[in-house]
């Protein structure tokens, strides 16, 4: 990876920890394909290796360690070789960190790399649901996050699917099953769980509750976007970025709102945070070597 700067991005969830190892090739380096010697932009990045786990009842610091080695490992890489090491979210406990970024900013970066037609973000996390509105340089313009309840988030769907007798990652593909979707009026997690009980009771299938409660969330996402005028390119990140179910639902309840805009999923959105951390890490590695080249 000669002229390569190799820089790695640690997001520390309420749920899980992800890694992301990445590149990054300064324009003098990169000529543009063809032969000739005119650079084609700045910066030519690419992923090099990426690693999540879930945290459950483990220790934590465990996982972080464990994440850590296998994206080396992945990467066939040592620690050495890593020029700059960023955090993002609860990264208090990753030691080896040189810096850290908030949230917003590196899913914002991370979505823009997955998703370059992107100009708004909503980040799904377990315990939080924000939108961000961005530019073509991922900058944050605006952003909104839901209220404190959590029935707009992954935990939220997590414990629906839990008291359904359904794995996760089946949630999405059983919702777009459904054939008479029913409503879940409360925006309140803990009553929003009882109407599923009383769902179960009344024999509403599954998937159409499942259907029911992705349309709920999608809502107070589409009243997010609204509020800072969003009517374009929206990408998904945060761990719900998978549920395909919840991406039809959000693009359905858009329509229904007559806002015009497309929802954007990656195989690798849900670890948006790790990879815009990645990013910014080799971004901020380059300014502080260009200022101490200035200073000597």
């Amino acid at each position: 990876m000669s002229g390569e700067l190799l820089t790695a991005g640690v997001d520390v969830g309420s749920s899980a920890v992800k890694v992301a190892l990445t590149t990054t090739l300064d324009v003098a380096e990169a000529p543009q394909a063809g032969g000739t010697d005119k650079n084609v932009c700045a910066t030519r990045e690419k992923i090099v290796a990426l690693h999540a786990e879930r945290i459950r009842r483990r220790e934590l610091r465990k996982v972080i360690a464990d994440c850590w080695h296998a994206a080396l490992d992945k990467a066939n890489v040592s620690e050495s070789d890593v020029v700059y090491v960023a955090t993002t979210g609860e990264g208090d406990l990753v030691e080896f960190r040189r810096g850290h970024f908030y949230g917003m900013t590196t899913h914002s970066r991370g979505a823009q790399f997955l998703m370059p037609q992107a100009r708004a973000v909503v980040d799904i996390g377990a315990l939080h649901a924000r939108a961000m509105k961005i530019d073509e340089r991922s900058r944050v313009l605006n952003y909104k996050m839901t209220s404190q309840c959590a029935s707009g988030t992954g935990q939220f769907l997590e414990n629906v699917a839990r008291y359904l007798g359904i794995a996760l990652e089946d949630v999405g593909p059983m919702s777009l099953n459904a054939s008479s979707p029913e409503a879940v009026s409360s925006i309140c997690a803990v009553l929003a769980e009882t109407d599923v009980i009383n769902m179960v009771s009344r024999g509403i299938k599954a998937a159409d509750i499942l259907k029911g409660i992705h349309l709920s969330m999608a809502g107070r996402y589409v009243k997010l976007l609204r509020s800072m005028g969003v009517t374009t390119d929206v990408a998904l990140t945060g761990g719900l970025a998978a549920d395909v179910g919840l991406a039809a639902a959000f693009s359905e309840k858009a329509r229904e709102d007559g806002m015009e805009m497309t929802i954007h999923t990656h195989p690798h959105s849900h670890l948006a945070g790790a990879i815009g951390a990645a990013l910014w890490g080799a971004y901020r590695h380059r300014v502080l070597e260009r200022r101490a080249e200035i200073a000597s």
